[in-house]
C-alpha cells in the first residue's frame, strides 16, 4: 500500500523557548513515543534524489503500466527539486550531477513536459556545458539505451557466462558486495538482450558530439579491461551461442531464488528495479507471481504527499525499520525509560520476530557458520548485515523481561554470527566477511557506487562495542577489532565513516567502542579524537560535516553547516572520553535544547547518512531524533 503523509512540513512547526537538557529529553522522549508503529516497529523515510523517481517513470514506461497520476505527481516532485540553476543534485546543498540532472531532464519529457519549458532549456544548457549524455555514468545509459537513446554497443559488456565461475575464480559475482551482484546478475541479462522501445520524444539536444573513447596502456588494468570488453563484444555477435543461453536460464534462477516476501530484491531499488526488467526480457509475463510481487512491492516504497502544489508521489531507495527501531529502543533506554514499558516491551516483540535463521550469500565465504542476525529492511532474509545485528544485540541485552531466555537465544546466536563475520584483517564489513576484491572495481562497468564490501570504521566500532558490552573485550575477535580500529585512525585523530557522513560519524562510533572496550579515555588515540571534534565544532556549538568530505576531505572533514545527527554524534564520543563537563559538550548539549521544536522533535535540512561515498547519500528521517536522544540521555545521566 502507497505510504500517504499530510501536507504539512515540520520545518514550520514554532519553537519555545530554549529548554534545559532534562526537559529537552521528555519531550524528545514523547516525541519518539508517537512515532511508534502499532506493530512495535519505528520507520522514519528514507530520503534520497530524484533518480529513484525519474527511473520508477522509466521502468513503468518500459513496462507499458505508466499511469497519467503516476506521470504527474512525479514530475511535480522532480520538479520541486530543481535547484536555481536549472540542476538538480544527488543532496541538498551539493553540487550539481550530470547523470542526476540528464535522469531528471528525460523523466520531465516522459511526463509531457516541452522541451521548451524554460526549466528544462535551462536544465539542458547546463548539460551540454558540462559534457552532455556522452559524460554520464553507465547506468544512465543503460536507462538510455533501453529506449533507443544509446548505443547497447558503446556499453560495458556484462555476460551473463559471469554466474558459471565459481566463488574461487576472480570476479565471480561473489567477489562484489551483495547489493552489486544482485544489481550485476539481472543487468547480464538487459545487456545481453539489448531491449529498445521507444520514447515519445528525443534526447538530441543534450548531446555534445561523441566523445572520443579513452585508451589506457595496455599494460595497465583499465586497459586490460578496456581490450577484454572489446573481446566480450565480440563474443556477444557470435550467431549461435547456446552456452549463453544456460547463462540467462540459470541467471534467471538466481534472481528468482532471492527476492525476498515483499516482493523485492534484497529490499533496495537497483537490483529491484534490473530484476524486474530481466525477468520480463525473458518473457516472464506481467502477471507472473514473482514480477506481480515486485510491482506490487514497489508500492510499498512509495510515498505520496498533499503539497501547496499538488499530490506529489516519490520513492524510498529503501527502508530501514530494524535500523531505526534498534536505535530508537537505544535511544529510549539511554533517556531513561524503563525496559518494562511498554513501548520498549512491543519493540522487542516486533524485533525477536525479525531474527534471520536461514542462509543466505554470505555463507559462499563462511560456508561452515550457522545463520543468525538481522537485517536492515522488513524483508532481506538473504542479506543480513553486521551493522543492524550489532545494534539490535546492543538494544536487546538491555531489555530485561521475564521470557528473557528467548531474548538471550536471539543474543547468543547473533554474537556467534558476527564474531564468524569477521573479516581477515580483524575488520567487518557490512554484508560479507572478506569482500575485499579490489580487481572488481576496475571493470569499466563500475563507474558508479561502491561494488566491495571491505572492513569499515563505523561497522567494525558497533561491532567491537557489542563484543565488550557483552563481557567479551578480552576476546581474539574483539582484541582483532580493537587493532583495526586503531591502525585505520587518520592522521587527524579523525576515523572514517562509511555508512553516515563522515568522519564525525566514524568517529562519535569508534570513541565510545574503544573505552568500552577498555581503552583509556587518556590513551593518546583517545585525546587525538577528541581534539579532532573540538578543533571541528562550529561557533554555534554544534557540528556538521558536508558530504563532499568523501571527495576533498582536506577542505570539508568535520566541517559543515550544524545539524542534530551530527551533533549527537561528536557528543557520543566526547561524553565516552570523559568530556561531559568540558565547553564543548557543554556547547553542543545547548545547541540541541535550543534547536528542538516544540513538539520535541528537531529538523534536518541536510542528508547525513550514507549509501555509497561520493556517488550516493541518504536523509535518515529518525537521525535527527534518535542520536540527540540517546546524546542527551548519557549527558544527563551522567551527571546523578
Amino acid at each position: 500500500m502507497t505510504q500517504t503523509v499530510p501536507g504539512t512540513s515540520t520545518s514550520d512547526t514554532p519553537r519555545e523557548r530554549s529548554r534545559t537538557p532534562e526537559e529537552t529529553l521528555a519531550a524528545g522522549v514523547e516525541f519518539l513515543r508517537g512515532e511508534q508503529d502499532a506493530a512495535g516497529w519505528w520507520k522514519g523515510e528514507l530520503a534520497t534524489n530524484v533518480t529513484m523517481d525519474a527511473e520508477d517513470l522509466l521502468l513503468r514506461q518500459f513496462l507499458g503500466i505508466l499511469t497519467e497520476q503516476q506521470k504527474e505527481e512525479s514530475a511535480r516532485w522532480i520538479r520541486s527539486q530543481q535547484r536555481d540553476d536549472g540542476t538538480w543534485a544527488n543532496f541538498p546543498g551539493g553540487p550539481a550531477d550530470l547523470s542526476t540532472t540528464v535522469e531528471a531532464w528525460v523523466a520531465l519529457r516522459l511526463a509531457g513536459d516541452p522541451a521548451d519549458a524554460p526549466w528544462l532549456v535551462e536544465a539542458a544548457g547546463w548539460i551540454r556545458a558540462n559534457g552532455g549524455l556522452e559524460s554520464t555514468r553507465v547506468f544512465t545509459r543503460i536507462w538510455l539505451a533501453m529506449f533507443g537513446q544509446w548505443s547497447w554497443a558503446d556499453l560495458p559488456n556484462l555476460p551473463p557466462e559471469l554466474i558459471f565461475l565459481p566463488s574461487w575464480f576472480p570476479l565471480n559475482v561473489y567477489d562484489f558486495a551483495c547489493w552489486a551482484r544482485q544489481t550485476i546478475v539481472p543487468l547480464t541479462i538487459v545487456g545481453t538482450l539489448r531491449p529498445k522501445r521507444k520514447l515519445p520524444f528525443d534526447v538530441a539536444e543534450l548531446r555534445v558530439g561523441e566523445s572520443p573513447k579513452k585508451s589506457a596502456a595496455p599494460w595497465s588494468w583499465d586497459g586490460v579491461f578496456q581490450n577484454l570488453d572489446t573481446a566480450l563484444h565480440t563474443y556477444a555477435k557470435l550467431p549461435f551461442n547456446p552456452v549463453r543461453k544456460v547463462a540467462m536460464r540459470q541467471a534467471a534462477e538466481w534472481i528468482l531464488a532471492r527476492q525476498e516476501s515483499d516482493g523485492s530484491w534484497g529490499g533496495i531499488q537497483p537490483p529491484w528495479v534490473y530484476s524486474i526488467l530481466a525477468l520480463h526480457l525473458l518473457g516472464y509475463p506481467l502477471d507472473h507471481p514473482a514480477l506481480k510481487a515486485g510491482l506490487e512491492g514497489l508500492e510499498d516504497f512509495t510515498i505520496r504527499e498533499e503539497t501547496e502544489q499538488g499530490w506529489v508521489r516519490r520513492l524510498e531507495a529503501c527502508q530501514s525499520p530494524v535500523w531505526d527501531t534498534a536505535l530508537a529502543m537505544t535511544a529510549l533506554l539511554d533517556a531513561g525509560v524503563s525496559p518494562g514499558d511498554e513501548t520498549l516491551v512491543r519493540a522487542t516483540e516486533w524485533m525477536l520476530g525479525e531474527e534471520i535463521t536461514v542462509p543466505g550469500d554470505w555463507m559462499v565465504r563462511r560456508p561452515t557458520l550457522a545463520p543468525g542476525g538481522f537485517a536492515f529492511e522488513f524483508a532481506n532474509d538473504g542479506y543480513p548485515d553486521t551493522d543492524d545485528t550489532a545494534e539490535v544485540v546492543l538494544a536487546l541485552r538491555r531489555m530485561g523481561r521475564p521470557d528473557h531466555l528467548r531474548i538471550r537465544g536471539a543474543i547468543d546466536r547473533s554474537v556467534k554470527w558476527l564474531e564468524g563475520m569477521q573479516s581477515s584483517d580483524g575488520g567487518w564489513g557490512a554484508f560479507d566477511a572478506d569482500n575485499t576484491q579490489v580487481l572488481a572495481t576496475k571493470l569499466p562497468f563500475c563507474d558508479f557506487g561502491a561494488v566491495i564490501d571491505p572492513p569499515s570504521a563505523d561497522v567494525t566500532a558497533h561491532v567491537v562495542e557489542m563484543l565488550a558490552a557483552e563481557g567479551k573485550a578480552d576476546t581474539t575477535e574483539c582484541r582483532r577489532g580493537v587493532k583495526w580500529l586503531l591502525d585505520n585512525q587518520e592522521a587527524d585523530g579523525s576515523w572514517f565513516g562509511r555508512w553516515g557522513a563522515n568522519y564525525v560519524y566514524g568517529t562519535g562510533a569508534v570513541v565510545p567502542a574503544l573505552v568500552l572496550a577498555g581503552m583509556p579515555a587518556s590513551d593518546v588515540r583517545i585525546r587525538r579524537a577528541v581534539r579532532y571534534l573540538t578543533e571541528h565544532q562550529n561557533p554555534d556549538g554544534g557540528w556538521g560535516e558536508d558530504l563532499r568530505s568523501y571527495d576533498d576531505p582536506g577542505k570539508w572533514s568535520g566541517r559543515g553547516e550544524s545539524t542534530p545527527s551530527q551533533t549527537a554524534w561528536a557528543l557520543l564520543a566526547l561524553l565516552a572520553a570523559g568530556e561531559r563537563d568540558s565547553a564543548a559538550t557543554t556547547e553542543g548539549v545547548a545547541w540541541l535544547c535550543e534547536q528542538q521544536r516544540a513538539d520535541g522533535g528537531w529538523d534536518e535540512d541536510f542528508h547525513t547518512g550514507t549509501g555509497f561515498p561520493g556517488d550516493f547519500y541518504l536523509s535518515y528521517h529518525l537521525y535527527r531524533v534518535v542520536f540527540p536522544l540517546s546524546a542527551l540521555g548519557r549527558y544527563v545521566r551522567s551527571s546523578s
